[in-house]
C-alpha cells in the first residue's frame, strides 16, 4: 500500500520458541483516512494480551517493528494463537483494495463500515453454508485490523472451495440510521460471485427463498481464456441495440438449446441476431438477485410470482449464478466463466454487449426489508435516508441508493471500472514487493462494452448527509443543498465520464425516476452519455396511431431530436430511440390493446402503465378481422421502418421482430413463462413474414451512409416534402410527413410516412435524367413489402407501378410508409450514375 512515497513490510520476525508476547508493547501505525483518500501520520498503539471485540480469548499477535523501504513505520503482523481451518494465518492485512483480492500468498479482505463497533470475517464451506452454519469465524481486532473506517484481515492458507461474509455489531437503531445485528453473516458488497441457491425457481432447504449467502474467496487459479478478445468500440452512431432478457431468450422448449435459460444457451442462439442485424446487445439485469423476493401463488395464472426481470441487486460485482448452466459449482467460478463465454462469443460475431444495472436501489428494500449486505455493513452510508432514519423512496421499491456518498460513489464505480494501483511488501519468505491492479471490473474483467443505467436521475441526487467538502474536497459557502436535490454537477456522473476507462464505453441513461425527476434532453452528458428518448417513443407513437397536432414532433424525431440535445452541444446518438422496452407493451400488443390487462399479475389490474398511446386498429384482443389483422401487420412495420430511418441509435425489444405478444399485459415483472419467453416455433413459422422484413430493413440502414449521421442533418443533405414535394405541412390537422436525403452509398432516398385514415396520391421530387424506384411499401403483403434484389418477380413488381413513377407520382394507402430510391432513367439517359443531392 502506498504510504506517502514509501512502501511499509509486512515482515513476521519469531523468538526462541517462535512467538513473543507484545502484551503491553507500544507501536506506530500510519492511518488511512478514506475521506481525503491520504494517508495520516503514524499514531501509537497498546497492544493488550486479550484483544478487543474478543474479551474471553486470549490472542498473543506477534508484531515486528521493523523499517521498511523509505523508513516506513512497520505494518503489524497478527498471527492468532487457536489453530484454525487448515492452519490458515491470520495477517492484519491492508484497507485497499476492497472485496477480497488475491496478494503474495494469500488473500486480503477489507469492507467499509463507519460505526461498526467490531466485524468478524465468517468462512464457510459449501456444506455447512447450507448448513446455515458458519465453518470458522475470525475477530478482527479494532486496533489490528481496521484502518480509518475500513476492517482488514489478510489470511494465507488453503481456501479451496471455501467461501466468507462477514457479522458486524454496532447500535440497532432504525431511526439513525443503523441496522447492525451480530447474529447476521452479512455479504461483501464487493463480492465476485455470490453462492446460496443454485437453481432457478427452486427453494433452500425447508422452503426458504432467503437462505444464507457468501462470497467466492479468489484463487491463482482463477483463470479464463479471452483468445485475444478486444473490444469491438464501435462508433455509438453506428450502433444497432437488442434489449434482452437472459432467461427468456431461450428457456421456451422451441429454442431446442443444450441449456435453456442460462447464458450458454444464450450463446448458442447468437446467430440469429447477427441475422437480424444486431451489433449491440443490452441485457436486461445480469447482476445477483433473487427471483424468489416476491414468490407467491398468483391465483389468476395458476403460478407462482417470480421477480423474473431482475431489478433488484443484491450485489453489483457478481453475475446471475443462476442464470448459467453450472449454478453453484465451483463455488460459482463456473458461473463467472460461462458469463465470459457468452460476451467472447458475442464479439466474436461482431456483437457489443451492455449491461443494464441499478444502481438506484437494491433487493433490501424499505425498514421491513430483509438484511442482506449494505444494510447491515453500513446502512447510513448506503441508503438515503431521513433526519430520523426514515428511508427515502425515489426508486418506487423502497430504497434509494445513495449514489453521491463518497464512499458509494466510488463502489459504483468501482463495480462498473476501477483503476487503482497499491504496493506493499509481502510477509511470507520474502519481503518482495508486488503490484496489484484492482477490479476494472465489468469492463476490463468481463469486457463488457457498456452500461444502461435504470432510473439513472437518482444518481444526480444529493446524498444524505450531503457535504460539500466531503463530495468535492473544498468547502462551499452557504451550501444549503438538502438530500435528494438534483445537481447541477452530480460527483458520481463527474467521477463515471471522467475515468479513463468508463468515459470509452457506452453510458446510457434512462433520463427520469419514481421521485419526478424527468431530464430527458438534459441530463449531464459529459460529451459520452446517451439517454433512453422517451420523448421519442410518445411522439412516434402517437404520430403513426394518426393522433393531430404531432407531424412537427415527428420530423424532430425523425431527425434524432434535436429539439432536445442540439442546443446543448449534443450529438444524434445522444438519443436512444424506442418504440417498444421491456416495461410496456410489446409492439405487437401495442396495436392490439387500447387498455392493459395485467388480470395475470394478481394485482387486480391495478399495476403498470395506464397511458400506452397504444391502438387496437378496431378491435382489442389478439382474434380479430382480416381487415383488422392487415392494419396491424401495416402499423408494426411502420414502427420498425420509423425506428431504422431516424437519425439516433435505435433500439429493438427481444421478439418484437417477429411480434411477440404479452397478451396485453404491459408490466410482466413477475412472469417465468410463454408470456415472457422468446417463441421461436412462432419465429420460425411461415405465417411469421415480420421478421424478414425487420432484417432487411435493418440491413437497409447498415447499408445507407446517411441513417447514422455523426451530427444533425442540415438543408443541404436533407429536404422536407409534403402531398407536393418541397411543400411540407406542419399544421395542426397534418398526418403526413416525408423527406428526401443524400446519401452517399445509395444516392437519395425518398421517405414518408402517411398516418391518415385515408390514401393518398404522393407528388415525389423531380430529378431530371432519374426516376423513383420503390424499395419498401409497408401497405404490400410479404414479400412484396420490402422489394430486395433478390425477390422472384421482382421486375413484375416494379411494372406495376410504372405507370405512377413515369408520372413522377406515387400512391399511399391509409397508414403506410414508403422508401424509395433514385435511379438512373435508363430510358432516358443510359449509363448516369446514381445522382445525389450534392452534385444536383
Amino acid at each position: 500500500m502506498e504510504l506517502d512515497g514509501a512502501v511499509s513490510s509486512l515482515m513476521r520476525v519469531t523468538g526462541s520458541c517462535g512467538r513473543r508476547s507484545l502484551e503491553g508493547f507500544v507501536l506506530s501505525r500510519p492511518a488511512f483516512c478514506r475521506r481525503s483518500g491520504r494517508w495520516k501520520p503514524a499514531r501509537s498503539l497498546k497492544v493488550d494480551a486479550k484483544g478487543p471485540g474478543d474479551p474471553g480469548r486470549a490472542r498473543r499477535p506477534v508484531v515486528s517493528a521493523v523499517h521498511g523501504v523509505g523508513g516506513a513505520e512497520a505494518v503489524e503482523t497478527a498471527v492468532v494463537e487457536k489453530p484454525i481451518l487448515r492452519g490458515i494465518k491470520v495477517l492484519a492485512g491492508t484497507p485497499e483494495p476492497f472485496g477480497a483480492t488475491l496478494v503474495g500468498g494469500g488473500v486480503n479482505f477489507a469492507v467499509y463500515s463507519s460505526a461498526a463497533t467490531s466485524a468478524a470475517l465468517c468462512l464457510f464451506s459449501i456444506s455447512d453454508l447450507q448448513a446455515n452454519r458458519v465453518t470458522e469465524q475470525i475477530p478482527l481486532d479494532p486496533l489490528l485490523n481496521k484502518t480509518g473506517d475500513v476492517w482488514h484481515v489478510c489470511l494465507q492458507g488453503d481456501f479451496a472451495d471455501m467461501l466468507y461474509g462477514y457479522k458486524f455489531d454496532g447500535r440497532f437503531s432504525p431511526e439513525e440510521g443503523h441496522y447492525f445485528d451480530p447474529s447476521r453473516v452479512l455479504l461483501d458488497p464487493y463480492a465476485k460471485a455470490v453462492v446460496s441457491r443454485g437453481e432457478y425457481g427452486v427453494q433452500g432447504p425447508g422452503g426458504n427463498c432467503w437462505p444464507q449467502m457468501a462470497g467466492m474467496i479468489p484463487s491463482s487459479s482463477d483463470e479464463f481464456d479471452w483468445e485475444g478478445d478486444l473490444p469491438l468500440s464501435y462508433p455509438q452512431k453506428d450502433l444497432i441495440i437488442y434489449e434482452i432478457h437472459v432467461r427468456g431468450f431461450t428457456r421456451h422448449d422451441s429454442s431446442g438449446t443444450k441449456y435453456p435459460g442460462t447464458y450458454l444457451g444464450m450463446t448458442e442462439k447468437l446467430d440469429h441476431l447477427k441475422e437480424l442485424g444486431v451489433n449491440c446487445i443490452e441485457f436486461m439485469p445480469c447482476h445477483e438477485f433473487n427471483e424468489l423476493e416476491y414468490f407467491n401463488y398468483k391465483s389468476a395464472s395458476g403460478e407462482n410470482k417470480l421477480n423474473f426481470w431482475g431489478y433488484s441487486t443484491i450485489n453489483f460485482f457478481s453475475p446471475m449464478i443462476r442464470y448459467s448452466s453450472a449454478g453453484i459449482r465451483n463455488n460459482g467460478l463456473d458461473a463467472i466463466n460461462e458469463f465470459k463465454f457468452l460476451i467472447r462469443e458475442a464479439h466474436k460475431r461482431g456483437i457489443e454487449v451492455i449491461l443494464d444495472v441499478v444502481f438506484n436501489h437494491t433487493a433490501e428494500g424499505n425498514e421491513r426489508g430483509p438484511i442482506l449486505s449494505f444494510r447491515g455493513v453500513d446502512n447510513s452510508a448506503y441508503y438515503m435516508l431521513a433526519p430520523k432514519g426514515e428511508f427515502y423512496n425515489y426508486s418506487g421499491c423502497g430504497n434509494t441508493f445513495n449514489c453521491n456518498h463518497p464512499v458509494v460513489r466510488q463502489f459504483i464505480v468501482d463495480s462498473l471500472s476501477l483503476t487503482r494501483t497499491g504496493y506493499l511488501l509481502s510477509s511470507v519468505t520474502f519481503n518482495a514487493l508486488f503490484t496489484f491492479s484492482c477490479n476494472r471490473y465489468w469492463v476490463t474483467e468481463m469486457h463488457v462494452d457498456g452500461f444502461r443505467f435504470d432510473l439513472a436521475s437518482i444518481m444526480t441526487r444529493a446524498s444524505s448527509l450531503w457535504d460539500a467538502v466531503n463530495s468535492h474536497g473544498n468547502p462551499i459557502d452557504g451550501d444549503g443543498i438538502t438530500t435528494g436535490s438534483p445537481l447541477g454537477n452530480p460527483p458520481l456522473i463527474e467521477m463515471i465520464s471522467n475515468d479513463p476507462i468508463l468515459c470509452g464505453v457506452k453510458l446510457i441513461a434512462e433520463a427520469w425516476d419514481a421521485g419526478g425527476l424527468y431530464q430527458v434532453g438534459m441530463f449531464p452528458q459529459w460529451g459520452v452519455w446517451s439517454e433512453w428518448n422517451g420523448q421519442y417513443r410518445d411522439t412516434v407513437r402517437l404520430f403513426i396511431k394518426g393522433t393531430d397536432g404531432f407531424s412537427g414532433a415527428f420530423a424532430q424525431c425523425l431527425c434524432g431530436s434535436p429539439n432536445l440535445y442540439q442546443d446543448g452541444g449534443g450529438k444524434p446518438w445522444n438519443s436512444i430511440n424506442f418504440v417498444c422496452a421491456h416495461d410496456g407493451f410489446t409492439l405487437a400488443d401495442l396495436v392490439t390493446y387500447n387498455k392493459k390487462h395485467n388480470l395475470a399479475n394478481g394485482e387486480n389490474n391495478n399495476d403498470g402503465e395506464n397511458h400506452n398511446n397504444s391502438w387496437n386498429c378496431g378491435q382489442e384482443g389478439e382474434f380479430a378481422s382480416l381487415p383488422v389483422t392487415r392494419l396491424r401487420k401495416r402499423q408494426m412495420r411502420n414502427f420498425f421502418l420509423c425506428l431504422m430511418v431516424s437519425q439516433g441509435v435505435p433500439m429493438i425489444l427481444m421478439g418484437d421482430e417477429y411480434g411477440h405478444t404479452k397478451g396485453g399485459n404491459n408490466n410482466t415483472y413477475c412472469h417465468d413463462n410463454y408470456i415472457n419467453y422468446f417463441r421461436w416455433d412462432k419465429k420460425e413459422e411461415s405465417s411469421s413474414d415480420f421478421f424478414r422484413f425487420c432484417r432487411l430493413v435493418t440491413k437497409f440502414r447498415q447499408e445507407c451512409e446517411s441513417l447514422g449521421l455523426n451530427d444533425f442533418p442540415t438543408a443541404e443533405r436533407l429536404q422536407w416534402h409534403g402531398h407536393l414535394p418541397g411543400k411540407p405541412d406542419w399544421s395542426e390537422t397534418s398526418r403526413f410527413v416525408a423527406f428526401s436525403q443524400a446519401d452517399a452509398a445509395k444516392g437519395e432516398i425518398y421517405v414518408a410516412f402517411n398516418a391518415s385514415h385515408l390514401p393518398v396520391m404522393v407528388a415525389l421530387p423531380k430529378r431530371p435524367g432519374y426516376r423513383w424506384e420503390p424499395l419498401v411499401d409497408t401497405s404490400k403483403p410479404t414479400p412484396y413489402d420490402f422489394l430486395s434484389d433478390d425477390l422472384p418477380h421482382r421486375d413484375v413488381a416494379l411494372t406495376q407501378f410504372s405507370h405512377f413513377l413515369d408520372a413522377n407520382f406515387y400512391p399511399m394507402l391509409s397508414y403506410s410508409s414508403v422508401v424509395l430510391l433514385l435511379r438512373p432513367d435508363s430510358s432516358q439517359n443510359p449509363g448516369t450514375k446514381p445522382k445525389t443531392r450534392n452534385n444536383m
